[in-house]
């Protein structure tokens, strides 16, 4: 940490703060400091524009391919991580099994050429794909498919693979057939397990040797059979990739792709003008019409995603439902999302997008009704409100455009209105699982899920009392009959019968309220007008080996 900064900060904040509230102060100071880094930003960028130096040439070469995004990494271990930023990079480095169409969650050929399940639906045979390279050089086999999916299985398996029971928890176990056949070995059958072998984390397969080289720390140097390979990272800055040249399939478009980390979205909005960045995601809504006028190309897509707010319901006050409820009729989300995001998201009636198969039609979302919130507060012992802690991540994401400083200073306001006086903490995006997860006194939090392979179980079972551990149940809520209904649903091979479960389980959760559904939001990116064939996957990830400059 630079102390030098962190005390500049301090006077800084002592000159802009005045005489306003803590919670006028909390909004001046978020302004200013996002003021500040746009101005600076702008002039980098000019000073770079203006002296022609090497940087300036490189934006302008049609090898190299900058993807501007809002947050590090957490790690480039497919094993280690949970988060959208991770898995963007990993999909280029990394491949599957199966794999995902490229407009879709429709399953195809990966790393496996063919696959059979047995009557049952508890034993998976597949056939590898033969002449495959790791990036290390080493040979992708059925040895190196029973390693990867063996480190997640107990007891290899840690508390710090959060994906792990998410993806494998049916797996019993993984038998190497011959070099190039492997069977996976299920305890029970599992309806999404072939779509859950395509998901960017967890399911990717691994390099033994590197793994076994580099321990803990490869985190930080990836190695997989993927169009791309890991050149360097620079934490806070830059994750640069070059093309793999022994990649089995066509080559990359683009020789060289560099993840540039851009906190601020008007910056990285800036960056894409002057051509600093050829790709921007976490697009700001205020910020299309000027890039549209500066003919960048921008792109909102359907997004297979929920942004919400969920409660601590391990611990009082949220421990109990009536105040959950209370609190979920404070909140105004058809105004939240009309003044927050305009056109690019929609109201959450539920967890599941209106497209995901199992959304059920007949979910409204508990309504706002400030007065019944009041009388619920004063039902569960709160007659004159209460005082509760809120965290938030400070950068933008898929399913929040604008960050979760702004969405949180609204519910703020909007509590504040029924008695509910809110207190604001913001991390950093790479720091705020952790202060999530282990501090202490923290009430409400936001957070969001891009789902992984189109499944309704991938998003419903983020409420399941297993995954607490794993720490994907962010809300930490157990209920025995969801976590029946989940395990039901799973074993059932019949699509229509599984669908009947998932919205029998939705009703119980809107009652249960353990989340406050916001939004799902379009998944908003940019690009120059020079830049070709880059989309966005439903799954949130980016697949840049097509894309190119023209």
């Amino acid at each position: 940490m630079c102390y030098n900064c962190r005390d500049k900060t301090n006077i800084v904040e002592v000159f802009v703060y005045g005489n306003f509230s803590m919670e006028g102060r909390y909004l001046v100071l978020r302004k200013f400091k996002a003021t500040v880094s746009l101005l600076l930003a702008i002039a980098l960028l000019s000073s770079v524009a203006g002296c022609g130096g090497n940087q300036q040439a490189a934006n302008n070469s049609k090898d190299i391919l900058v993807y501007a995004q809002g947050a590090d990494p957490r790690g480039l271990d497919p094993a280690m991580v949970d988060d959208g930023e991770s898995a963007k990079v990993i999909v280029n480095v990394y491949e599957t099994l199966v794999k995902y169409k490229e407009d879709s969650t429709e399953i195809e050929p990966g790393l496996a050429t063919d696959w059979q399940m047995s009557p049952d639906g508890k034993e998976w045979v597949f056939n590898l794909r033969k002449g495959v390279k790791f990036h290390d050089g080493t040979d992708f086999n059925a040895e190196a498919v029973k390693f990867t999916i063996d480190r997640q299985l107990p007891p290899q398996r840690t508390d710090d693979m959060p994906y792990a029971s998410f993806t494998f928890g049916p797996v019993k176990e993984v038998q190497v057939l011959d070099t190039y056949k492997v069977k996976i070995i299920l305890t029970e059958p599992y309806a999404p397990f072939l779509a859950n072998l395509a998901m960017a984390l967890a399911a990717p397969i691994v390099s033994p040797t590197a793994v076994e080289k580099y321990g803990e720390d490869f985190n930080n140097n990836p190695v997989g059979t993927g169009p791309y390979k890991f050149v360097k990272w620079d934490k806070g800055q830059q994750v640069v990739l070059e093309a793999f040249k022994d990649y089995w399939g066509d080559q990359p478009k683009t020789p060289k792709v560099v993840f540039k980390i851009t906190k601020e979205n008007s910056v990285r909005a800036t960056e894409l003008m002057t051509g600093a960045a050829d790709i921007i995601d976490g697009v700001d809504p205020s910020d299309i019409k000027k890039l549209q006028e500066s003919k960048m190309q921008v792109a909102m897509d359907a997004g297979m995603n929920i942004n919400y707010m969920c409660f601590l319901c391990d611990k009082p006050p949220f421990n109990n439902a009536k105040m959950r409820q209370a609190v979920s009729y404070a909140i105004n989300k058809d105004e939240l999302v009309k003044a927050l995001y305009q056109d690019t998201a929609q109201v959450a009636p539920s967890i599941l997008p209106d497209f995901i198969p199992g959304f059920d039609e007949s979910l409204k979302g508990i309504p706002y009704d400030p007065q019944k919130a009041k009388q619920l507060l004063a039902e569960a012992g709160y007659p004159n409100g209460l005082e509760v802690n809120m965290i938030t991540y400070s950068n933008p994401r898929p399913y929040n455009a604008v960050g979760g400083e702004k969405l949180a200073a609204a519910v703020q306001s909007q509590l504040a209105k029924v008695g509910v006086k809110a207190n604001i903490q913001p991390y950093p995006w790479k720091e705020y699982k952790d202060a999530l997860f282990k501090a202490d006194g923290v009430n409400l939090a936001f957070y969001g899920w891009t789902g992984d392979n189109g499944d309704p179980d991938n998003f419903l079972s983020l409420l399941e009392s297993k995954e607490i551990e794993s720490t994907l149940n962010s809300a930490k809520y157990s209920n025995p009959q969801v976590d029946n209904l989940l395990v039901q649903a799973r074993q059932n091979l019949d699509a229509n019968q599984r669908m009947v479960t998932y919205q029998q389980l939705q009703q119980i959760v809107e009652q249960e309220a353990p989340w406050v559904c916001i939004s799902h939001g379009k998944t908003l990116s940019a690009c120059g007008p020079n830049v070709a064939n880059f989309k966005y996957h439903p799954t949130g990830v980016v697949h840049l080996w097509n894309v190119e400059k023209k």
